[in-house]
């Protein structure tokens, strides 16, 4: 599923953001409706890091030591 940050997210928040500005809401309103509606749909949440790297520094990591 796509992330937030990703392409497909961005594609699909602006369109939802569009949307709220035509059926009337102020510009900052509907960027942060078009956030809500996606944050409650689960397939759109984070994931977290993918890869090792992306958990921090191999030192840091839980149970690495």
């Amino acid at each position: 599923m796509p992330e937030p940050g990703s392409k497909k997210y961005d594609t699909r928040r602006a369109r939802l953001r569009k949307d709220a500005e035509g059926s009337g809401t102020s510009d900052q309103d509907a960027n942060r409706v078009a956030n809500e509606e996606l944050q409650e749909n689960e397939g759109w949440r984070s994931r977290g890091p993918r890869t090792g790297r992306g958990r921090g520094p191999k030192g840091e990591r839980p149970g690495s030591h």
